[in-house]
């Protein structure tokens, strides 16, 4: 007898995606590992050919040949730049030209770090990486979410945003338009450089690529906590973006003066910086007082996989079963 796939789970973020294929019982069945789905750049086509390749890697890892032509069922896509619904609608669409599974879900990869760190499809969860976002849900199938395609949706934060704040709040100190700042020394130290101006002319002239930007954020957080007021700043504000999204999200799905779970994802949120997580905290015990805040620590392909078990109404110890194979 062959296998049967009840749902294929799909993590795709822009540096990777992650496939697990999962058994009627909730047992993980095999998994692959792939490169990052970019449909911005690359087009949707290509960036479908990149699940294709993790996929025929788990599907190939499979302990059976699969069982007969409708025995793999539903596909749960979480994926970056699925930042809209009309977005989610397309590339549910493209997913279901490949004829992948019986059914399709896409949804936008932050809905799976949330359903990873919740037993119940209930709660908020912020997400700060690259970029920042945040999404909600509740069981009856109701969802809160930001557009978060930058500054033109009302986004600040995130560690691409910070690193431009640190850098411009520094050259502006070096060059005597704003208040002193150790960041004028640090953020070019960090590359071996002597001055913000030296810096300024590498990232202008690519001699520094721009992507390195990220590395300065993790700079930035020391410096705050060495006790630099201008840096200090910049993660009061990132604190306050996270709970400004957070209790919207509450408010919108009526949690906010109910036990709610807030769960904190992405690489900024998830290094536990202390001054950013626990002011977090602080923050938002006086606008939710009842909410719950903890570190996503499980695998976002866990909460695609558990979003799929949604969908084909999965029993509980079936969830149980998954959950613990990722604990």
């Amino acid at each position: 007898m062959g296998v049967n796939v009840s749902v294929v789970a799909v993590d795709a973020g822009n540096s990777k995606t992650d496939v697990a294929l999962i058994g009627e019982d909730g047992t993980v069945l095999s998994t692959a590992r792939g490169g990052g789905f970019q449909p911005p750049y690359v087009g949707v086509e290509a960036a479908l050919d990149v699940l294709a390749g993790a996929l025929d890697e788990a599907f190939a890892a499979l302990p059976g040949p699969v069982g007969s032509v409708g025995s793999v069922g539903h596909v749960s896509a979480c994926l970056a730049n699925a930042d809209l619904p009309v977005e989610e609608a397309e590339l549910a669409e493209a997913l279901e030209a490949r004829g992948w599974g019986t059914s399709v879900q896409v949804r936008n990869d932050t809905f799976a770090i949330l359903r990873a760190g919740v037993d119940e499809p209930r709660g908020v969860a912020v997400v700060c990486g690259a970029g920042i976002n945040c999404v909600g849900m509740v069981p009856d199938g109701r969802t809160a979410r930001f557009p978060a395609i930058g500054r033109i949706s009302g986004d600040w934060g995130g560690g691409a945003g910070l690193a431009e704040e640190a850098l411009w709040f520094a050259a502006r100190a070096e060059d005597g338009r704003g208040e002193p700042t150790e960041l004028a020394r640090v953020l070019p130290g960090h590359f071996g450089l002597d001055s913000m101006y030296a810096l300024i002319e590498a990232l202008h002239r690519g001699t520094i690529p721009l992507t390195r930007r990220h590395e300065l954020t993790p700079v930035l957080f020391a410096t705050a906590d060495a006790g630099d007021p201008v840096a200090a700043a910049l993660v009061e504000r990132l604190a306050q973006e996270v709970v400004a999204m957070a209790s919207v999200a509450l408010t919108r799905l009526g949690l906010l003066e109910e036990e709610a779970p807030v769960l904190l994802g992405g690489s900024v949120l998830a290094a536990r910086h202390p001054q950013l997580n626990v002011r977090i905290a602080e923050l938002l015990s006086a606008r939710a007082p009842k909410a719950e805040v903890r570190v996503v620590s499980e695998p976002p392909v866990l909460g695609a996989a558990l979003l799929g078990l949604d969908v084909t109404g999965a029993a509980p110890e079936v969830h149980r079963r998954l959950r613990e194979q990722y604990a």
